[in-house]
């Protein structure tokens, strides 16, 4: 069993732009070692700031009423016992002590003998366990240690072997390793000392966290580091996301990582770290589990041709399949099955040239905007849908210290409704209102779960606004845009898109 060890909370808020208020980093904290299934979590460094103690003392509060307390770690420092106190009083159990894992940190930058140095440590440790403390020991910039002083590591790690310490961690502080190089100098400590429980700490410099991280684990290290989305300094550490899927695909090593759960953990990070997944970051992008080209879809009807082990449906996702220049016709079919949709051959074949028509042009096109596009199409074989919910009239109040006010007017099947709501912004404002009508009428609607906004590079104030805005309807993810001058506008036109979607899907599915 590899043991998982996530320091989202310590390595990853140091992300330039990161930082988390208490509530969250509680909330995360619940997730990885509630859901996600992570080992152990790394959440604090000692000694930082206020904001630091107080949310680690609320973390380790709720891990010890929840039976995680031993699972809980905080980063601390040779201090002369300061980080200990400061983890012990804040409800801690578990140090991670910081110490220097070359030669050169050593001489250059705490300016001391290794022999001094190691005698520091060892007060530490023994301060820590007198408490009761577990402590874990890094070995920073033990990659470059091995590399330039490889006497230096063994000396210390022989010094040091029996002092207490439960597991050594072997940091790539600069990311500077290659797979080779990771695999042979953990291979050197994990022989030369097989009975201490080494965990491996990657960083992605060269993006070679991942690969880095696989080979650790076969030279036969215990434990590898991970963030969530491989937040962290720089270019961040090694993406756990990614990595369950080396583990269970490539090494087949036993974890306890919860799978389903990735996306929904990841996205939610996402969401209030303010970083943004890439759409091809693998496991959880919006686009890794989408094929583009017509060949793969038709394939994948013939006899999944085009799908390997990571099949989406092991992290909660489902396979799609784009729409633009390069789709073919078993792109369309597939998207008009996802829709409920039956065309003759002979109207795929127009729709399917339509889509490539204005993927020429650049323009994206979804498996949302397909009724409308076969309604235009097909209009002279099927009546043309028209737009049951319509927008008559509104007004957005804005001003200094108080809340924006929304004063809405809509048009369903003929007749008007009109609402008023405050908001914490406007366009929240603009929803409120609007849910009030649909909740006079009893209609459902649905759950807003993204909303980003595009604006083109160039610094004018009249550019379009793109909005998109991804919506929960009965379990199925929909995403719509909106385009403008005005950001709000711009999300008002998404969101009556979404809105007439619902209303005309049944109707689109009897006419077609």
């Amino acid at each position: 069993m590899i043991e998982i060890m996530d320091t989202t909370l310590r390595d990853g808020e140091q992300t330039s732009g990161v930082s988390f208020n208490d509530g969250e980093k509680l909330a995360i904290a619940k997730l990885l070692l509630g859901r996600l299934g992570v080992n152990r979590i790394e959440v604090a460094s000692a000694r930082v700031s206020r904001g630091e103690l107080s949310a680690f003392s609320g973390i380790c509060s709720w891990a010890a009423g929840a039976g995680y307390i031993d699972r809980v770690e905080a980063l601390g420092f040779v201090d002369g016992g300061e980080s200990v106190s400061w983890i012990a009083g804040a409800g801690g159990r578990v140090l991670n002590l910081l110490a220097k894992g070359s030669l050169r940190h050593v001489t250059t930058q705490l300016r001391k003998t290794p022999e001094e140095h190691w005698n520091d440590i060892r007060r530490e440790v023994s301060l820590a366990l007198s408490k009761g403390m577990t402590v874990n020991l890094y070995l920073e910039d033990w990659s470059n240690g091995m590399i330039n002083s490889p006497d230096y590591v063994f000396a210390m790690t022989d010094a040091l072997k029996d002092s207490g310490i439960r597991r050594f961690m072997l940091p790539d502080t600069l990311g500077i390793l290659s797979p080779e190089q990771t695999y042979d100098f953990c291979y050197r400590m994990t022989s030369r000392y097989p009975d201490i429980h080494f965990d491996f700490h990657g960083h992605n410099d060269y993006d070679l966290s991942v690969a880095d991280s696989m080979a650790a684990v076969r030279a036969g290290v215990r434990g590898v580091h991970v963030t969530v989305n491989g937040l962290g300094e720089r270019t961040g550490n090694t993406p756990v996301s990614s990595l369950a899927g080396v583990l269970n695909d490539h090494l087949k090593v036993p974890n306890t990582l919860n799978e389903n759960e990735l996306t929904s953990v990841c996205r939610y990070v996402e969401s209030i770290s303010g970083i943004r997944i890439p759409a091809n970051k693998p496991i959880v992008g919006d686009a890794v589990f989408t094929q583009s080209a017509g060949i793969h879809a038709d394939g994948d009807r013939k006899g999944h041709l085009y799908e390997n082990q990571l099949l989406p449906e092991r992290f909660g996702r489902v396979r799609k399949y784009a729409l633009g220049k390069t789709s073919g016709k078993a792109n369309i079919a597939k998207n008009l099955e996802e829709l409920g949709i039956r065309l003759t051959p002979e109207q795929i074949r127009k729709v399917t040239a339509r889509v490539v028509e204005l993927g020429d042009r650049k323009e994206t096109v979804t498996t949302e905007d397909l009724p409308y596009i076969i309604s235009d199409v097909l209009k002279g074989e099927f009546a043309k849908g028209e737009d049951r919910i319509k927008m008559v009239n509104y007004s957005l109040q804005l001003a200094r210290g108080m809340r924006p006010v929304a004063t809405v007017r809509i048009n369903i099947d003929g007749s008007d409704y009109e609402e008023v709501s405050s908001g914490a912004g406007q366009y929240d404002a603009f929803m409120k209102a609007l849910w009030k009508v649909y909740d006079k009428l009893g209609k459902s609607h649905p759950k807003l779960i993204d909303y980003e906004v595009g604006i083109p590079p160039g610094g004018r104030t009249d550019a379009l606004v793109q909005t998109v805005i991804t919506w929960d309807w009965n379990g199925n993810e929909l995403r719509t845009r909106g385009l403008d001058a005005d950001q709000t506008e711009a999300a008002i036109k998404a969101t009556f898109k979404m809105l007439n979607i619902m209303e005309n899907s049944n109707n689109v599915h009897r006419n077609i």
